[in-house]
């Protein structure tokens, strides 16, 4: 994927096979606003369409105060409900890209995570966050809702109860909290949330990109089902691995106790 230019994302290349997103306006902690939406939803479509050499996507905020303060409330004040209802749904097809699209993404959470912001984390694969980081779900402070798939990715992460307490009550939470709750994958220290992001989609960039995807799908959608069903799933995304050259090459590698050259075909 040749990279495309945004006019609230900063895309680059870390190597050949990671990119490196930012969202980029940090004069208003990188809140999203309409445009901010439309950008998200073409590169998560873009990726999903057309991946190229991108084999790991790391989700960052510019600067170091803030990953995603939520959607832009000047932005929607007086907002017609045509218009608002318009808007959202621009960010629903964004979060539904994210959250279907087969390249793995890790969020570096960089600074607060609030709102929309927080659901664009949670929307992603696993979280790494700075300490001193804040998290809340403030929507009913506003007379609305979770709407990015809060209500849902928030109480896979963290169970029911403690879901319903966040977002009923939308009292901030620490990065500390959230890693104890399970919420957070790891935390890191101020400044290092995304090197260590990128050091692990190094390593997901090194495996068969194929079998990340396939594996990647099998464990999103299978929670959605029983466990023999699941299962089921799991073997026919498994069955798709079988006839393909990355497989045989990496069998004969390990063989031939050297590194494979994965080609994702």
């Amino acid at each position: 994927m040749n990279l495309p230019s945004y006019a609230t994302l900063a895309i680059t290349r870390d190597g050949e096979h990671t990119l490196v997103v930012t969202l980029n306006r940090p004069e208003v902690s990188n809140a999203i606003n309409t445009q901010m939406g439309r950008d998200l939803e073409d590169l998560w479509r873009r990726l999903t369409a057309e991946p190229g050499t991108t084999r790991c996507v790391v989700l960052t905020g510019a600067g170091d105060r803030a990953f995603c303060a939520g959607g832009d409330l000047k932005e929607r004040n007086g907002m017609t409900d045509e218009v608002w209802r318009a808007q959202h749904e621009i960010f629903e097809r964004g979060i539904f890209g994210l959250m279907e699209c087969p390249v793995p993404v890790i969020a570096a959470v960089n600074g607060h995570a609030f709102a929309g912001g927080c659901e664009t984390a949670l929307a992603c694969d696993f979280i790494y966050a700075v300490r001193g980081a804040r998290f809340a779900q403030t929507e009913v402070q506003l007379g609305i809702m979770p709407g990015a798939a809060g209500t849902q990715n928030l109480a896979r992460a963290v169970g029911e109860r403690r879901a319903k307490e966040i977002i009923l009550t939308a009292r901030p939470f620490t990065a500390e909290e959230a890693y104890e709750w399970g919420l957070v994958n790891r935390l890191c220290e101020p400044g290092r949330a995304l090197p260590e992001a990128l050091e692990t989609a190094r390593t997901i960039a090194e495996n068969a990109p194929l079998s990340v995807q396939q594996a990647k799908k099998s464990i999103h959608y299978g929670l959605q089902m029983d466990l023999l069903t699941g299962y089921r799933f799991e073997i026919e995304a498994y069955n798709r691995l079988v006839d393909t050259a990355d497989r045989r090459e990496g069998v004969r590698a390990f063989n031939e106790k050297r590194k494979p050259e994965f080609k994702g075909k």
